[in-house]
């Protein structure tokens, strides 16, 4: 002990503190005392003990007092006193608890051991009266370090470990097990940076709680105590569940988790009755229903006595008030009256005046006291819940949807149990919290599974399907939150609730829906844009972003904004919601005459710009309302603006606004534009990222504007193209410049590259030849940039520019981009390699583009070797991962198909020429995904279209040819077999097709192509046999086309009996509908290839002259040669071929 002494003494001694001088006097008289069984050991040692758990440590006047000198002490005491003396170790204990939990000490690992074992001694040989003291010191020395507790984790969670035994729901003295499960609880969690207990024990934990929260509370047990354990077990259980593979490891069914606390979930909630099954199953209707009260009155002795809640099996019973279907024209209705005035059914239990009170003082106070310790067990139980939706998956969760969510109001009856239950009915605001948040995350991600709901068709009387079950669910959901809403006092519960709706209107497929769901929540949610409190404020931005981006353009939200409104409703901020109305006195007068603030008419004119385009305009950029910014959260740019967070969520929804409803905002594109450039002048980055957002939406929009295919009304006209020049001239000045050299923000440089590439091309070509040369300047010059999103931001632009008209015909331009490219695709970063193999196919369409209209002076122009490094660069990317190999491939194909005399004759251009073509046939066999192998099908037919390429005597190309022929009969994906066959019927001459071997095996594959057409392994391909099909019988009519006479044998063996019916119905259909069009399933810029095959009007005349001719060869041959009788044989091939053609076409 010497050692231990003199450090104790030292560090006692350098607490100078007066407010100290009381630990540090009995730091010395510990260090002086020797352990002995005398009395005056006994005495002193009880002194010390009193004045140590005397002292209040949670005062200011302690916080010098180091951990060591705690741990020290602790240890030294534990050696002073012997376990025959119990009542000093109460003393001992109670100081334990006292100091650990006031001073906040976690007790070091050596510590740990001594007094952790000093207690599990004391708890085997102690009496049983001081074990409740002892567990509740030792839950303290546990706290976050169960993971350093391995060498007495077997004595403590063993198979007869002491926290086993004593926390077992069987037994008897609840203050053991109370003190057990707050030790159990204790060793569980980990402090940030520490492990977590071990899987083995932290599942021997979890039993033991889990059964704790399945019994039932004992009789001769208090609610406030059973609230305790109720709540401990809970919040461990949370903490457990943190993570889908700790879950299953603890506990095989993480459902029976939910079905434990679902219950306590209602524990104690006035007016609720239940009783939960024994087992919960995924199920389409509710699995439990309240229990109607015995007693719809009761005294005031029966209603004490009866609020108490049982678990498990037993029933919960309380005055029941259900809430009114109440539909949600009555909410909206409701919410401009004041909260005296709001109808009973309307207004919670939970808000009436203490006037209300059933109890007298003493009497109230205990009530209150008990709701409080209810209060925590459901919020626990929510947390919990919480936990477990977090971590199981939601395919999981979603089968078991309507034990929490309701389908349908409660009529004639008391209402069902779910958590909207909670959110309505809890008189505690963090409770109703908690269930807002579980459901946000049900709802989170649930979009696939509410997919299916629908109420559009008319009703059946016979069953109710699924999705209706599934619609009304949706519609029940709007009504219970709007009901929250118009109720909710609390600002933080208020945000919950607008969070969940925004979470709502996110996943709901509004457009299978019967229209009416978002106007009134919409309506209704309008003046809280003008709350006093910033986060509702925030939070419902975020809920008129999340309506205005679902299912764009939806005609419901359409007409909301395009409806002026009633100015009054947000010219006097927050006057219209309820919570408010109580709160008039704190806005200022307004003067006769004055006229309305910026942010107050927002809704204009009919004639006028969208209503909410001005109200998230005026929130940009005019001053604050004093009175209404009193919990500015996260501060604002300039004293006078609106809070920051406010401002980026009022950006955010306007470019959702624009995204979604350009035709709206494009009237205001200057305004919109000035407001950006306005951003990009402020110091604080995040408003300048949102800027450049908005910035890249409006450019987005009017690119889509003058797409041919843009699905755009008839009253709908594009924004002008000298309106354009003029947005982009007064954008492209120095703030944006700057934005584009900010490399102390790279996000921000990212965006504003990204930016530059939603320039209309028709606008470019118009800018000043100085801001043409700048933006191709900033951009080439930041694909060096040492961040990897900038320079994949930056090579992607340039894939962009380089299919701009105005730009693609300069060979300068083309040849710099192409060496940034070839740069970028050698980066280490995969993002950055695959946003260059695009801008390389992109590049590569530019060649094809130029070679065709500009003709060879281009070609000439542009240089060989560089053409060859191409060449070797996406060789070498195709052997890349799929990002960039789908790409690459599309490269390739463009790159031989721009193969000149030139080139080929050049010994350089050999081997590469080669490595490439070998890459494009691997690619078809390989097992890449289907995108890459559709894109090398492609490719392969692209380089088939060079006329220069020795196709049919190349070394690969009956490789290629057999490459082909393999997909188009045997991948599973139509979509791949389209374009290879497509690919099989460009060559345009015999000759290009190889011997007469080579010729009969491409016939064969595509005749048993055509057979088997109708076979499938995923029936979703069915949507494609048909232009499989089509595309078939083009290919195989093309080859006919093109045969000699020594092709005929093996064209006639193809026809078999068995297969002529089937080849003969095929063709015959496909002759018979003229001018049908192949759909080969267009899928990305490459993809309209084999789409452009039409049967002409003179198909079936030119097919009669093609078997004619080849008749015709075959009798001059056998006339002028004396032919053997195989020649004649082959002479009735025409026959027979003509003969798989119905005589009607022909």
């Amino acid at each position: 002990c010497v050692i231990i002494q003199v450090g104790l003494s030292f560090r006692c001694n350098n607490l100078d503190s007066p407010a100290q001088d009381q630990i540090s006097r009995c730091c010395n008289k510990l260090r002086s005392l020797r352990a002995s069984d005398s009395a005056t050991l006994k005495t002193e040692l009880n002194s010390l003990f009193d004045q140590l758990i005397s002292e209040n440590y949670n005062s200011g006047n302690h916080d010098n007092i180091h951990p060591e000198v705690v741990c020290e002490m602790l240890m030294h005491a534990s050696r002073l006193v012997p376990l025959s003396q119990e009542h000093l170790i109460i003393k001992l204990s109670q100081l334990i608890h006292q100091l650990l939990n006031q001073l906040q000490v976690i007790v070091d690992e050596h510590a740990l051991d001594v007094l952790v074992s000093y207690c599990t001694r004391a708890l085997r040989t102690c009496s049983s009266w001081t074990h409740p003291e002892v567990l509740l010191a030792l839950s303290s020395l546990v706290y976050g370090n169960g993971s350093r507790c391995h060498r007495h984790l077997p004595e403590l969670l063993g198979l007869s470990g002491i926290l086993v035994n004593y926390g077992d729901p069987s037994q008897p003295d609840i203050e053991l097990r109370r003190s057990a499960v707050h030790c159990l609880a204790n060793l569980c969690l980990s402090v940030p940076g520490q492990p977590y207990l071990e899987e083995p024990y932290k599942g021997v934990c979890y039993g033991i709680l889990l059964r704790t929260l399945q019994s039932p509370k004992p009789p001769d047990v208090e609610d406030i105590v059973f609230c305790t354990v109720s709540t401990a077990c809970l919040s461990t259980d949370a903490t457990i569940s943190q993570g889908e593979v700790t879950l299953t490891k603890v506990c095989q069914c993480p459902i029976s988790v939910v079905m434990s606390v679902a219950i306590f979930m209602f524990y104690g909630l006035p007016g609720i009755s239940v009783e939960m099954p024994q087992v919960l199953y995924p199920a389409p209707l509710p699995q439990y229903e309240t229990i109607p009260a015995a007693k719809p009155e009761l005294s005031q002795d029966s209603a004490a006595q009866k609020k108490t809640a049982g678990v498990g099996g037993q029933k919960v019973s309380y005055e029941c008030t259900c809430v009114r279907n109440t539909s949600i024209k009555d909410v909206v209705k409701s919410s401009v009256t004041s909260p005296s005035g709001v109808t009973p059914q309307l207004y919670p239990s939970w808000k009436k005046g203490s006037s209300d009170s059933e109890f007298s003082d003493p009497e109230g106070g205990m009530q209150t006291k008990l709701r409080l310790y209810q209060a925590r067990v459901r919020q626990s139980a929510l947390q919990c819940f919480l936990a477990v939706v977090k971590c199981v998956e939601k395919r999981i969760l979603y089968g078991y949807w309507s034990s929490f969510v309701p389908d349908a109001p409660g009529i004639g009856g008391p209402p069902p149990l779910t958590l909207l239950t909670i959110a309505l009915k809890d008189p505690s605001p963090k409770v109703r919290a908690g269930s807002l948040q579980v459901l946000s995350a049900l709802l989170e991600g649930s979009r696939q599974f509410l997919s299916t709901a629908e109420d559009t068709s008319a009703p059946r009387q016979a069953f109710t399907p699924f999705s209706a079950t599934l619609a009304a669910s949706v519609r029940e959901l709007h009504r219970c939150l709007l009901l929250a809403l118009v109720a909710e006092s609390s600002c933080q519960t208020l945000t919950q609730v607008l969070k969940c709706l925004a979470h709502l209107v996110s996943n709901v497929p509004y457009n299978r829906l019967r229209p009416g769901l978002l106007s009134p929540l919409w309506k209704q949610i309008r003046p809280y844009v003008r709350h006093r409190d910033v986060n509702v404020r925030v939070s419902s931005l975020t809920l008129f972003g999340a309506l205005i981006s679902t299912q764009a353009p939806l005609p419901e939200i359409q007409l909301l904004l395009q409806q002026p409104g009633s100015t009054s409703a947000l010219s006097t901020p927050g006057i219209s919601t309820p919570q408010e109305l109580s709160h008039n006195w704190r806005l200022p007068t307004r003067r006769d005459g004055e006229a309305s603030s910026p942010g107050g008419g927002v809704e204009g004119d009919p004639e006028g710009p969208c209503w909410m385009l001005q109200l998230c305009v005026s929130l940009v950029t005019q001053p604050r309302e004093e009175p209404y910014s009193d919990s500015d959260a996260g501060g604002s740019s300039g004293a006078s603006l609106e809070p920051l967070p406010i401002r980026l969520e009022a950006l955010q929804v306007l470019a959702h606004l624009v995204k979604g409803y350009f035709s709206l905002v494009q009237t205001s594109l200057l305004e919109l534009g000035q407001l950006s450039t306005r951003c990009l002048k402020e110091q604080e980055p995040s408003v300048q990222l949102h800027g450049t957002k908005l910035l890249e939406e409006l450019g987005t929009g009017i690119i889509q504007q003058y797409r041919a295919d843009a699905n755009t009304t008839p009253s709908a006209k594009c924004v002008p193209v000298c309106q354009v020049v003029e947005f982009w001239s007064e954008v492209l000045a120095a703030p944006m410049i700057s934005a584009l050299q900010n490399e102390q923000h790279p996000t921000l440089q990212t965006s504003a590259c990204d930016t530059l590439s939603s320039i209309l091309p028709q606008a470019f070509s118009q800018l000043p030849d100085k801001t043409q040369v700048l933006c191709i300047t900033i951009l080439l010059g930041l694909t060096y940039s040492e961040n990897a999103l900038v320079k994949a931001a930056a090579v992607r632009a340039l894939g962009v520019y380089i299919l701009f008209p105005c730009l693609r015909e300069d060979v300068m331009f083309v040849a710099d981009t192409a060496n940034a490219i070839l740069t970028a695709l050698d980066d280490r970063s995969p993002n950055v390699r695959a946003k260059a193999a695009w801008s390389l196919g992109n590049l590569t369409d530019t060649l094809i583009v130029n070679m065709q209209s500009v003709g060879l002076e281009f070609q000439e122009e542009f240089s060989d070797m560089l053409l060859l490094n191409m060449l070797r660069s996406a060789t070498k990317a195709s052997g890349d991962k799929d990002r960039v190999k789908s790409n690459a491939v599309r490269a390739l194909g463009n790159l031989v198909h721009f193969l000149q005399p030139v080139h080929l004759g050049k010994p350089v251009f050999e081997q590469p020429l080669q490595e490439a073509m070998r890459a494009l046939i691997d690619t078809v066999r390989g097992e890449a995904t289907m995108k890459v192998r559709w894109n090398a099908c492609y490719a392969l037919g692209n380089a088939f279209r060079n006329h220069n390429l020795p196709l049919g005597s190349a070394v690969w190309s009956k490789e290629a040819y057999s490459a082909l022929s393999y997909v188009v009969t045997s991948c599973k994906n139509f979509k791949v077999r389209i374009k290879s066959a497509a690919a099989l019927s460009v060559p345009s001459t015999r000759d290009r097709y190889g011997d007469a071997q080579q010729f009969a095996q491409v016939w064969q594959a595509l005749a048993q192509a055509l057979e088997h057409s109708e076979e499938m392994e995923d029936f979703l391909e069915y949507r494609y046999c048909a232009s499989l099909r089509s595309q078939l019988c083009h290919a195989l009519l093309h080859l006919l086309s093109v045969c000699q006479p020594n092709d005929l044998p093996a064209l006639r063996s193809s026809l078999s009996d068995q297969s002529r019916p089937v080849l003969q119905g095929f063709l015959v259909h496909y002759l018979s509908n003229k001018g049908v069009t192949l759909v080969a399933g267009v899928d990305g810029a490459a993809g309209d290839e084999a789409g452009d095959h039409a049967v002409p009007e003179d198909g079936l005349r030119a097919l009669n002259e093609t078997l004619t001719r080849l008749k015709g060869q075959l009798e001059e041959s056998i006339i002028h040669n004396n032919s053997s009788s195989r020649e004649r044989s082959i002479a009735c091939c025409p026959l027979t071929l003509k003969s798989l053609i119905s005589p009607n076409l022909l």
